[in-house]
């Protein structure tokens, strides 16, 4: 270990191992650091005994599951939107070399009470329940503008200035009500509350043209899982990090980091050596000290014998249930996966239900959730804090991932993995530089 390196990684989560692959590609020494002996961190993939021996089910009789191995239960599931920044990733650093993935059944959303499919195309928005007469025609009239739009070409704008129109005025201006404000921003554009109704509408508007582009890749819905769970995203990113030079140890116990006298990192110290450094990236767990509280997250997993009803007996869904359906300030998220993704043994289903914390009571926040998964064989809960950076990690060379949200895709988590990156490189993310790394590699490898 008493070597030097260009960033040490500290945790082997998906926002690390997806930063230590990065890193490696743009040609830096990297040592990838856990204390754990597993890939993953708090979004691990567990067989079923694993999963009851972590939620202290130990004396359970497990004999009806099926074989323990055939189960890859996520603890954090996530949905990754099929023209998003986490697929780019993958596609542009060739880890889906190493994962095969499935589209997901379908896109719903929780209005008065029912369960209604998104509408991802003109044609559906005209025959969907979810809208009325009149909304429907509006709601296209909208969906026509959003297909148009291009940001860089202003003969596709209207006379509209989205980058200082509210979005509260482009819903006046296309008539939109409550529903259907609560579906798009919600359910297609994937807010996690109505804080964005009074930042401009550009956002909003990309937003729902990547939850668009990414049904017209497979059409069914936006959303793809991995076969055999999210626990082969971060070993991906970890076997890219591998080609590029990157050393892996697990079952290494953090010790602490050394400084210099300018108060920057110069190393990682674990049983007794130090490994020098330029940086350490790490999730929260390793610098308590330097991270506080924001809030606080609600899971329930719920293992089913059916798939959830009212979604066309998806093998897998997703359900979104907009804050202002059920008198909330956050949004409830409802997922469900299934033997279909190679995670359970044939016949059974994986839900989750997660929200934000708002009161003293967390579990009951899931229950309009829950009412929704139909018989429930067996559900483990966590309440997990979220946490972030006192900083951004530039005073000392020490960035700090924040923790997991409550939404079940992998948009947010993108967001701060470039971050982190841009903090690090002091540039912005640039997808054609990437690529022309990985295009100089492939050409020594030749």
């Amino acid at each position: 270990m008493d070597d030097e390196y260009d960033a040490i990684i500290l945790g082997t989560g998906l926002k690390e191992c997806v930063l230590s692959g990065l890193l490696s590609v743009s040609g830096k020494k990297v040592l990838h650091m856990d204390r754990n002996n597993y890939y993953g961190g708090d979004c691990a993939s567990m067989y079923l005994e694993q999963l009851f021996e972590h939620f202290n089910k130990k004396d359970c009789d497990l004999s009806s599951y099926g074989k323990s191995r055939a189960w890859n239960v996520d603890l954090i599931p996530k949905f990754l939107m099929a023209d998003g920044l986490l697929v780019k990733l993958l596609i542009y650093t060739g880890v889906t070399r190493y994962l095969e993935f499935k589209q997901v059944d379908g896109s719903y959303v929780y209005k008065g009470g029912k369960t209604h499919k998104v509408p991802g195309t003109e044609t559906e928005a005209l025959s969907s329940s979810l809208l009325g007469l009149f909304e429907k025609r509006r709601f296209r009239n909208l969906l026509v503008f959003v297909f148009k739009y291009d940001e860089k070409d202003p003969s596709t704008h209207d006379g509209l200035d989205l980058t200082t129109m509210p979005m509260s005025a482009l819903y006046e201006k296309y008539k939109l009500d409550t529903n259907v404000r609560d579906f798009v921003g919600h359910a297609i554009a994937l807010y996690r509350n109505d804080e964005y109704i009074n930042e401009p509408a550009v956002g909003t508007v990309n937003r729902m043209k990547l939850y668009f582009n990414s049904i017209a890749k497979y059409l069914k819905s936006p959303y793809l899982y991995p076969l055999y769970g999210l626990g082969e995203l971060p070993q991906g990113f970890a076997r890219l990090s591998a080609i590029y030079g990157g050393t892996y140890m697990l079952s290494k116990p953090f010790e602490g980091i050394t400084k210099g006298e300018d108060g920057k990192v110069t190393g990682v110290t674990s049983e007794g050596e130090t490994a020098k450094c330029k940086i350490v990236v790490a999730d929260p767990s390793y610098f308590p000290d330097k991270c506080k509280k924001v809030g606080q997250v609600v899971r329930a997993i719920c293992l089913l014998r059916e798939p959830l009803p009212n979604t066309n007996n998806s093998q897998s869904s997703q359900i979104i249930i907009p804050q202002n359906q059920v008198g909330r300030k956050s949004d409830i998220y409802v997922l469900c996966v299934s033997f279909a993704h190679n995670i359970a043994p044939q016949n059974w289903y994986v839900a989750l239900v997660s929200t934000t914390v708002e009161t003293a009571n967390p579990e009951a926040e899931l229950e309009p959730g829950l009412r929704l998964l139909g018989p429930v064989v067996e559900k483990f809960v966590t309440v997990s804090d979220i946490m972030a950076p006192n900083d951004d990690g530039k005073d000392d060379n020490v960035f700090i991932s924040s923790s997991f949200d409550a939404t079940t895709h992998f948009e947010t988590t993108c967001e701060d993995i470039i971050g982190i990156y841009e903090k690090i490189t002091g540039e912005p993310f640039n997808f054609a530089s990437l690529d022309a790394k990985l295009e100089e590699f492939k050409n020594l490898g030749e």
